[in-house]
């Protein structure tokens, strides 16, 4: 099962990422997270179907983050390029995105992409709050 969703903010982003390490009930196969200007694309695929209860309870609770999203055609390429294996850097690259994390849930990747891109800027955009 695949979840795709765009979030406002790391912040929102982060807790979809603990939200995945805590629960048992998913087994998460991957995690995608892909920072555009004004927000985040996260997709999410389970290793295995889960029950159509589990399925309305991370459906709810991301609808409570942000909204699912339909993905342009590049997009939807790169995020394709990433699922059969490509790298994340090859990927960036041919598409022009910021991959920021792809595999294992991991809120280290998302923290030093925000700390970097802030860095670099001199200020905090509301994204990446």
């Amino acid at each position: 099962m695949d979840y795709l969703y765009f979030l406002a903010n790391a912040s929102l982003t982060l807790r979809v990422v603990e939200h995945l390490r805590a629960t048992n009930r998913l087994s998460v196969k991957f995690i995608t997270v892909i920072h555009k200007i004004d927000g985040w694309i996260v997709k999410v695929k389970l290793e295995n179907p889960v029950s159509p209860q589990d399925d309305g309870d991370f459906r709810a609770y991301m609808n409570e983050l942000g909204i699912a999203y339909q993905p342009e055609i590049r997009l939807q390429m790169a995020l394709w390029s990433l699922e059969t294996g490509q790298s994340p850097i090859d990927v960036m690259r041919r598409y022009q995105l910021a991959v920021v994390s792809h595999g294992i849930p991991d809120r280290s990747d998302i923290e030093a992409f925000r700390q970097q891109f802030t860095r670099g800027l001199g200020y905090c955009p509301e994204t990446l709050a």
